[in-house]
Formats: structure tokens, sequence, C-alpha cells
């Protein structure tokens, strides 16, 4: 790891309160990870002015990148079309990467905006396919590095 290298990280494994039930996921890897290099603490649904709590949203039968290509939805376990805030979020996030010159992203795994390489399904039930959170997979078309707490 570059020492100056400045990682963006979701808040909730740093410990923020900021998931959709309210509590934080803090991560002790992550935590380690934040006493050796910087990490820039980001919510994707936080800055797309979502609520905590939060209804629990899922990405139906797709993944991040179908969201960005339009081709699919983020609906809420109520079914409220949560498409355009979970985009405005991943925007917002891929905007301070930018502005910071970050090149890597640590998501929280399965999340319908961070998850990388599984997230749940649509169905609320729990079941994982393969694909990445909104915001995960915006920050990989754009070139980033993107991991989860389970793989740094």
């Amino acid at each position: 790891m570059n020492k100056n290298q400045v990682t963006l990280c979701s808040a909730c494994l740093l410990g923020t309160p900021c998931a959709y039930d309210g509590k934080p996921r803090t991560n002790e890897k992550v935590i380690s990870l934040s006493k050796k290099e910087m990490l820039i603490p980001v919510c994707p649904e936080v800055l797309a002015n979502l609520l905590t709590p939060r209804v629990p949203a899922e990405i139906y039968h797709a993944g991040g990148i179908d969201i960005i290509n339009g081709k699919a939805h983020v609906y809420t376990k109520e079914r409220e079309d949560v498409t355009l805030p979970f985009l405005r979020g991943a925007y917002r996030v891929l905007g301070i990467a930018r502005s910071i010159e970050s090149v890597r992203f640590i998501g929280k795994s399965r999340s319908p905006s961070c998850g990388v390489g599984q997230i749940y399904d649509g169905t609320f039930t729990k079941t994982l396919r393969d694909g990445d959170g909104v915001t995960s997979a915006l920050l990989r078309s754009k070139g980033l590095t993107v991991l989860t707490e389970e793989n740094i």
C-alpha cells in the first residue's frame, strides 16, 4: 500500500451508524487499515439524501452495472423505486473520488450500493447473485479498484 494513497471507504465499516437499519457495520480489518493509510468515509445512500434508518433496498434481479445502463431498478422492501437516489449517491461518490484522486474503494459486502462481486437478488430472501452494487459498479467502470471488507 502506498502511504500517500487515499482510499474511499463505506462509512459504516468505519463505525458510522448509516446502514439501512441505522447501525454501523464496524469492521476491525478496516479500522486497522485506517491506522496505516488515509480512508475517507462515504455513504452513497446518505449522500443521496436517503434517511437513516431507511427501508431495506435491493437491486431487482440484476447488478449495479444494469442500473447504470438504465436496464434495471432498485426497490425497497415496500416496493418503492429508489433507483434515482442510488444513482445520485453513486455519482456523488465518483465526484469525491475524482476530487481527491482516489483509485480505490472499499465497500460493504453485499450492499445494493457498495457490494462487490455478490449482492442480494431483489427478493429480500437473503439470496445472493453475482454482481456489484450501484456505486461499486460505477467506480469500477471508471477504473477504480473496488474491494469489500472481506477481501482487503
